[in-house]
């Protein structure tokens, strides 16, 4: 059931879709710094670039809340300023989408897709006609839910190095919104 939608958020019953503040943002890293101890490192990394990239409008980060807590989260880059191998993935019509996470226990319910149909509807109203999204070859899974989001036209392959020196392949793609 709706009962609310704007331009920055979106409410259905007790699931919330809305634009990330940056305290919200600070919240999410701070929660991957504390439980994932194998990447601590990186995320500590990862949350000082993202609070960044939004302080200076290049990111745009989306949360989806159930009953107030924050059970998903993406990210459109819509400046090609510490995003890696960005050439071809951002332009003033062209939003490059990342760190899509969904909490395991609330996977495969369609949380996250609404929170995609979200981002791409607030996209589109920012004026953007594409998007682009890069996956690891590996991410069968992966690959099989962004064909189904329609990001078909393959754009290039590249290598991604994590702020630790893992360095993985990664396959783009894009799509008309």
């Amino acid at each position: 059931m709706l009962l609310f939608s704007g331009y920055n958020i979106l409410v259905m019953d007790n699931y919330v879709c809305k634009i990330a503040s940056l305290d919200e943002v600070a919240s999410m890293f701070d929660f991957y710094i504390e439980n994932d101890t194998e990447e601590r490192q990186n995320w500590i990394i990862w949350k000082e670039h993202a609070l960044d990239n939004i302080k200076n409008n290049r990111t745009i980060n989306y949360h989806g809340l159930l009953n107030g807590k924050i059970i998903c989260e993406a990210t459109a880059a819509i400046d090609g300023k510490n995003i890696q191998n960005s050439e071809g993935l951002i332009d003033t019509e062209t939003a490059y989408l990342l760190a899509f996470r969904t909490l395991p226990e609330y996977r495969g319910q369609g949380y996250f897709s609404k929170l995609f149909s979200f981002m791409i509807n607030d996209l589109k109203s920012r004026g953007y006609k594409y998007a682009t999204i890069g996956v690891e070859p590996n991410e069968i899974k992966n690959k099989s839910i962004y064909e189904h989001y329609g990001f078909l036209e393959h754009i290039k392959t590249a290598q991604e190095k994590y702020p630790d020196g893992t360095t993985i392949n990664v396959e783009y793609y894009r799509k008309s919104i």
